[in-house]
């Protein structure tokens, strides 16, 4: 009998942590498919990644979280090809130091780090019960601490703070995990998220401009390797040591504090509801 392969799913994998991730991954003997946005840069990611684990089951999905229409279409894609899903890494994010909008008409980063993440989770769900123990990692950060859901305007149309926007969206990240862990009983699927630390990553880069790479290359001096940064989601993905964990936030693989507004159960329950109206509309 053929052994099992757990099959893996990395956003932004085209660089940074998520790079790191899959080549983490593919080493381990995972099947690996790096979502990806631009088809360019993912081929040249995919090349290296193989270069480095020496594996060749890893694979790329083009996947532009900045479109419902690319997520849909990236879904079944994975879902004509597998019948399950062991680990959904969701690592993409954004930190937009000017205001830009999705293609649906949503403010980048709430849309990009948990709107995209929000949908693809949802369309992913039944692969992920499909499989022996379906883990779900959502890549936050301790900015969500500052953080508020800015209900009278969450996409900043009176006036864009790239920072209030940047906290919202991981703020978010948090409330969808600990909802979503609470619609997941009777299942095997578990769902946690993790504050990497500071790493140094294209974050903050413009998507298109290139704009932010000098500031970039002066903090890399100070922050953490993508390959530090990455091993916590590595472990909740991997680890028979948090089988059974969810709905927590970890930071260097040990359950951490989050705010009182990360532990509201209101609050993610009313974000919860108005994130299915925005990728359903």
């Amino acid at each position: 009998m053929a052994s099992y392969q757990p099959i893996m799913i990395v956003t932004g994998a085209n660089s940074g942590m998520g790079l790191a991730t899959t080549i983490a991954l593919a080493k381990q003997g995972c099947r690996v498919i790096m979502a990806c946005r631009s088809p360019e840069r993912g081929e040249q990611a995919l090349q290296e990644a193989i270069k480095q684990s020496s594996s060749q089951d890893i694979e790329l999905m083009r996947c532009d979280l900045a479109s419902l229409e690319s997520i849909h279409k990236f879904a079944a894609t994975f879902q004509a090809k597998y019948t399950q899903l062991d680990a959904l890494i969701n690592n993409a994010g954004v930190f937009a130091l000017k205001r830009q909008m999705t293609e649906d008409g949503f403010e980048m980063q709430l849309g990009v780090n948990h709107l995209g993440h929000f949908l693809l989770t949802e369309l992913l769900l039944v692969s992920l019960i499909r499989a022996r123990q379906g883990r779900i990692v959502v890549v936050s950060s301790g900015a969500h601490k500052v953080g508020s859901i800015y209900w009278e305007d969450p996409f900043f149309t009176k006036g864009y703070s790239f920072w209030k926007g940047y906290a919202q969206s991981k703020l978010a990240n948090i409330l969808f995990t600990k909802e979503l862990a609470r619609r997941l009983p009777g299942t095997r699927v578990t769902v946690n998220c993790v504050h990497p630390g500071a790493v140094g990553t294209s974050l903050g880069v413009d998507r298109n401009t290139g704009f932010g790479k000098s500031v970039l290359a002066l903090l890399s001096l100070f922050f953490l390797t993508p390959e530090e940064g990455m091993q916590t989601a590595l472990y909740l993905a991997t680890s028979e040591d948090v089988q059974g964990i969810s709905g927590e936030y970890f930071y260097k693989k040990r359950i951490a504090p989050v705010s009182a507004k990360a532990k509201d159960v209101e609050l993610a329950r009313k974000l919860w509801i108005w994130s299915e109206q925005q990728v359903s509309s």
